[in-house]
């Protein structure tokens, strides 16, 4: 999952060095943590956060299906 959000989140943004995604997992979750330079976090949220939603949408429908477990995606400031 991380290889999609990476996928998806760097062709968006001015500094794609700087996009990290941390992994935080429990029995019944998996949160990802996406970090991007702080000029880029307009682009990765979108207009009243339609392109935040879409990724989301995305990871959240691949995800469901192999792990079995609720899964988060969070955008760090």
């Amino acid at each position: 999952m991380k290889q999609l959000i990476e996928t998806i989140v760097k062709p968006l943004v001015d500094y794609p060095e700087e996009v990290h995604i941390t992994t935080e997992e429990s029995p019944n979750r998996i949160v990802y943590k996406l970090s991007v330079h702080p000029s880029d976090m307009g682009k990765v949220i979108g207009k009243q956060g339609r392109v935040a939603k879409a990724m989301r949408t995305i990871v959240y429908s691949a995800a469901g299906s192999h792990h079995k477990k609720k899964t988060y995606v969070d955008i760090l400031d």
